[in-house]
């Protein structure tokens, strides 16, 4: 089968496949763990503003670089600061992160199904995407599922410009006829990648694991509804959600899947 042919799933990194919880962890280290929690959520709530507002003035740092800076805004909103030692410790530790327990399953369905192409798809640099994946304890594993680590160092601009997804389908040899970009599918737990992935025209399957910023409320993003819809399918795992885009794509072939899906179909118990 040729990769024009076949399914073509790319998965988020961070928060998707690799879970930062450990960071936070190593925050509390410092600060005690409800301090520790609270600079967490502000790193990650300002390491994605500062790539949305790099995309808006049309500039481009790589991400450990955005990361780092999103840190340290996160510890001076905080009152609190970290040495240049300390802190490039937890920059380090991202080349350590654990996966999800849903990750292993899911990755093991697709190495013995010659019919998916398997992507990292991350807004992290080369290096950076590549030691996260390579050292990490229990992903490094299963490393060789994936065809390619792509990320948005040779385009420079980050998620959710659809220049990235378009970017993912040209390096997956899909055109960008209704047809191919029915089969290229983002899996991803931030609701702002899924909604660009729909905006740019490819199929986009969210993980509700039933934390983050969504909490147990399930979908709440409504941006959708001012774009191209939000998830095509909803799933509490990486697992799932292989199972749900083979289920999916059976039940739609022939389709062009451009639907805005203002009901996404929901995988899984309830």
């Amino acid at each position: 089968m040729s990769s024009k042919d076949k399914i073509v799933i790319a998965f988020d990194l961070y928060g998707t496949l690799l879970s930062t919880e450990s960071i936070a962890k190593d925050l509390a280290t410092h600060f005690g763990q409800e301090q520790a929690n609270k600079i967490a959520a502000l790193w990650r709530r300002y390491q994605l503003e500062y790539t949305w507002r790099m995309n808006s003035m049309t500039l481009y740092k790589p991400f450990s670089e955005i990361t780092s800076a999103a840190l340290k805004h996160a510890l001076a909103e905080s009152s609190v600061s970290l040495s240049d030692e300390n802190i490039s410790k937890l920059m380090k530790a991202y080349d350590n992160l654990g996966t999800f327990p849903d990750v292993q399953p899911g990755l093991e369905a697709i190495a013995s199904d010659p019919s998916i192409d398997a992507y990292v798809f991350s807004n992290g640099s080369d290096d950076m995407v590549s030691a996260s994946v390579n050292q990490s304890p229990s992903l490094s594993a299963h490393a060789s599922v994936f065809k390619s680590l792509v990320t948005v160092q040779e385009i420079e601009v980050f998620k959710p410009d659809p220049t990235v997804y378009h970017h993912l389908c040209k390096k997956a040899g899909k055109s960008f006829s209704n047809e191919d970009m029915a089969s290229v599918w983002l899996v991803s737990g931030n609701p702002f990648d899924i909604v660009g992935a729909r905006a740019a025209g490819i199929q986009a399957a969210w993980v509700d694991r039933g934390s983050g910023h969504s909490g147990d409320a399930g979908w709440t993003d409504q941006l959708g509804t001012l774009a191209s819809g939000g998830p095509t399918i909803i799933v509490r795992g990486v697992e799932e959600a292989v199972t749900g885009i083979k289920k999916w794509m059976a039940e739609n072939a022939g389709g062009s899947g451009d639907g805005n899906n203002k009901e996404p179909a929901t995988m899984g118990p309830g």
